[in-house]
């Protein structure tokens, strides 16, 4: 209720700037005990995936909270998981500025942010002095000054130091801002990455004596091909999780728009259609052997339930919110909790 009247003030912002004053006001908000007048009742609809137990099926996507410095106020707009990062093992700048953009005509935003972030040190003290107690995830990522042949240190590093904190862990493949990751999705180097993640996961396992899920997220821009190679790497390493989709390179969906030249991935409502096929194909080749987060264009309690019907079992929000705000989680969370029945 009260987003529809700040939005205009907002989009006046520099969208980066903007994102960095919404966060500060939902701490305020949450500090005073107001966030609930934001975003609408939290809906419970509890489900189990990946050996979790999700209070409701509506998740926070990876990239809001980088630093993991927001946790307690946004689970208080009543998000069933937060996922924090993408942290590298070192802190790092990103980009240069202007790294975001929005296109309010397509509902949508470009950014080429760069896995900007304090390092994971940061992100676990914050995560530690949080009281949220709820299910977490932490989105691992390797640092740009890392050459990719070494890539896979830098996701055992993080995967190493997040393990107590996390209730699953995201190994993030696919952003399109860091040079060469993409390449991590090819079938030779990712049958080696996730080897080596599935044997540090399962040392860690005997180690705290706990499972940890790992899930791997991957970008919308993989061919028929990709798709297949990638779910039989997932099924035959034993990944417990997939995220679909990351944001994408096309710009079919914005051609003639000024800003469609701009470098980074697309985001929000272009990418809709494309997430939900490449779940739904995902979903066929997996054919249950683990589930599938939908990530990708959700704006609405519909957009939401399209993913449902693709197959997906969990969703995440990122970009619909900038556009509707936080009741669109409770929309999403009560859209999914009357379709499941």
């Amino acid at each position: 209720m009260l987003y529809p009247l700040m939005r205009p003030l907002l989009f006046r912002m520099d969208p980066e700037l903007a994102h960095e004053t919404t966060l500060k006001l939902i701490d305020l908000a949450h500090t005073l005990h107001l966030t609930g007048l934001a975003a609408g009742p939290h809906i419970s609809d509890p489900v189990t995936v990946m050996g979790i137990e999700f209070p409701n099926r509506v998740g926070l996507a990876a990239g809001l909270d980088k630093n993991g410095a927001h946790v307690d106020a946004l689970a208080s707009l009543g998000f069933g998981f937060i996922e924090v990062g993408t942290v590298t093992p070192k802190a790092q700048a990103g980009n240069d500025k202007p790294r975001m953009f929005r296109l309010p005509e397509h509902q949508a935003i470009i950014n080429r942010m760069g896995f900007n972030n304090l390092g994971i040190d940061t992100l676990l003290a914050n995560v530690a002095a949080a009281r949220f107690r709820g299910v977490l995830g932490i989105n691992i990522g390797k640092n740009a000054a890392t050459p990719i042949e070494s890539a896979a240190d830098d996701y055992l590093t993080g995967l190493e130091k997040a393990y107590p904190a996390a209730s699953y862990i995201a190994v993030n493949i696919s952003s399109p801002n860091t040079r060469n990751l993409r390449q991590l999705q090819q079938a030779d180097e990712l049958d080696i990455l996730l080897g080596r993640l599935k044997q540090r996961q399962t040392s860690l396992a005997d180690q705290h004596g706990r499972y940890v899920p790992l899930a791997v997220k991957i970008a919308p821009d993989l061919d028929e091909d990709g798709i297949v190679a990638i779910a039989r790497q997932l099924v035959r390493h034993r990944i417990d999780g997939v995220i679909a989709t990351n944001t994408t390179l096309s710009r079919d969906a914005v051609n003639g728009h000024p800003l469609e030249h701009e470098a980074g991935g697309l985001s929000g409502a272009p990418v809709r259609q494309r997430s939900t096929e490449v779940i739904a194909r995902l979903v066929r080749e997996l054919d249950g052997a683990l589930p599938v987060i939908g990530a990708g264009g959700i704006l609405s309690g519909e957009d939401a339930k399209e993913k449902l019907d693709a197959g997906a079992s969990l969703i995440q929000l990122y970009s619909g919110l900038v556009y509707r705000g936080p009741e669109l989680v409770s929309e999403c969370a009560l859209a999914l909790k009357d379709a499941s029945r």
